[in-house]
């Protein structure tokens, strides 16, 4: 196995080889030993500084990332958009490159505009980790869901993996289906015709608007949830499909439709949750 990676930032799963995802893990299984320790911390990342930059919302990877720095022993600075020269129509170049200018090694960003990490990758010199880019790809959420699921089902190898919900408007869903499918995996999304893009089977998915035989067929379901935010009404009747309760009705995954299914797959679910829809 291979000690580095074959690329410099970690922009999406799509620049990913299979031999740099299996050496992630091998890392990740190591590290994952270290948070059971009494004193949670190695110094890995000591004299490195991180700035993590989130002009969007977030609870689970902001943690999560401050997280990890903190027990790698870097130096880390936050950032959120509100309250910051953004709002005064600073751009995203301009607010970068001042950050940087305070001698920052890497960033972690998350960002509303597919495409925002790529774009500081060709304009700047400091490495770069995407957190999330608008509907495009949310790289280290396919990493963990992966891992999850080879860590309770062993080898993904011609494992089947089904992804159900909001396909269109998710960047989970995309780093999902990469990382799978470099780990030999088979992969089915699921969900209604206008909430799945329509030359996705290109990606060498399966397409399933049958809930129950979604399920039936899966060894692990990852459910994703409505992102109303990114969709053309604020309000919760959406105008992808009728309401929010016909959509439960139909592809909320409950014990009816494990019951129907006759299976038992590894479920799983990248949060936030919407309590009673999926």
């Amino acid at each position: 196995m291979n000690n580095s990676l074959s690329v410099r930032h970690l922009l999406g799963i799509k620049q990913l080889t299979p031999e740099d995802i299996q050496l992630i893990f091998h890392h990740a299984e190591k590290f994952k030993k270290v948070i059971n320790q009494p004193i949670k911390k190695v110094p890995s990342l000591r004299d490195i500084t991180i700035a993590n930059l989130f002009f969007e919302n977030s609870t689970r990877t902001k943690l999560s990332f401050e997280l990890a720095e903190k027990r790698l022993s870097a130096d880390i600075v936050n950032f959120s958009s509100s309250g910051s020269s953004v709002k005064k129509g600073e751009t995203l170049i301009d607010t970068v490159n001042n950050i940087l200018s305070m001698k920052i090694d890497m960033v972690v960003m998350r960002h509303s505009s597919p495409g925002a990490p790529h774009f500081l990758k060709e304009n700047t010199n400091t490495v770069i980790v995407n957190a999330g880019d608008g509907t495009h790809e949310h790289p280290t959420q396919g990493l963990l869901d992966s891992f999850s699921i080879r860590e309770k089902i062993g080898d993904l190898k011609g494992k089947k993996v089904a992804i159900v919900g909001d396909i269109k408007h998710s960047r989970v869903a995309l780093s999902n289906i990469f990382c799978l499918q470099k780990q030999g995996a088979e992969v089915m999304v699921c969900g209604p015709a206008t909430l799945i893009p329509r030359h996705i089977k290109e990606l060498g998915v399966q397409v399933e608007y049958d809930l129950v035989k979604a399920v039936e067929w899966a060894d692990a379901v990852n459910m994703l949830r409505i992102q109303i935010e990114r969709q053309a009404s604020s309000d919760k009747e959406v105008p992808n499909f009728p309401s929010l309760r016909e959509y439960s009705n139909l592809y909320q995954l409950n014990k009816e439709v494990l019951i129907k299914a006759k299976n038992k797959p590894l479920i799983l679910h990248p949060g936030p949750i919407n309590r009673g829809e999926e």
